[in-house]
């Protein structure tokens, strides 16, 4: 998969000289990755309501809005910075057409929840090739402590498993969406398997 941060550098330079082309492949290249972002986070109760294509197109649409002052100051790395736009996109339409629950979604998308199927996806991504008694937890989708294994897990530590192992980044896209070199990407990654596979029991 061609990685879109590969030339994103100059067409943020383009665009902030003001070329209107270099702004658009600027915001069109992050298309996939914020649709994918979208679509592990949207509560499964939401899939015959909206499409994540929409919330991607909203968050786009305020983004070229917005684009001017973060190219003035850009003040945290691009990806992060649309990230951060389609993390609030998520929480309004939840909050449109769910409303407050107990375990309601936050200002910080890493900070929220997954949505039930994405906690499943997440375990059998991980531990695909397990042969640890594990195998009888995803097999019978008990899915209350696969939600409590995940949960009980850190924002940073959830986030960078959902990125790698859901939304299928690269450590260096993950390092850049989140301002961390490369090299702490992967501590981070292999730490987060650590402590989720303790949590689930199926050892180091």
């Amino acid at each position: 998969m061609p990685d879109p941060d590969s030339h994103a550098p100059d067409l943020i330079e383009q665009a902030a000289g003001g070329d209107r082309a270099a702004r658009e492949s600027l915001l069109a290249r992050y298309r996939d990755h914020l649709r994918r972002m979208v679509a592990v986070r949207l509560d499964g109760r939401l899939s015959r309501r909206i499409d994540p294509s929409d919330i991607v197109q909203e968050t786009l649409m305020e983004a070229d809005r917005r684009l001017d002052d973060y190219l003035r100051d850009r003040p945290i790395p691009f990806p992060a910075w649309l990230r951060r736009i389609a993390g609030d996109r998520i929480v309004d339409a939840h909050r449109a057409h769910v409303g407050s629950r107990k375990r309601s979604v936050t200002r910080e998308a890493a900070a929220a929840p997954l949505p039930d199927e994405s906690s499943m996806a997440l375990i059998r991504r991980i531990l695909a090739d397990d042969t640890s008694p594990t195998d009888r937890l995803i097999r019978d989708e008990d899915l209350e402590s696969v939600r409590a294994a995940i949960d009980s897990l850190s924002p940073k530590d959830r986030e960078v498993l959902v990125m790698r192992h859901l939304e299928r980044l690269s450590t260096s896209e993950i390092g850049e969406a989140i301002g961390v070199g490369e090299g702490a990407v992967k501590v981070r990654l292999l730490r987060a398997l650590i402590r989720l596979r303790a949590r689930l029991g199926a050892g180091p």
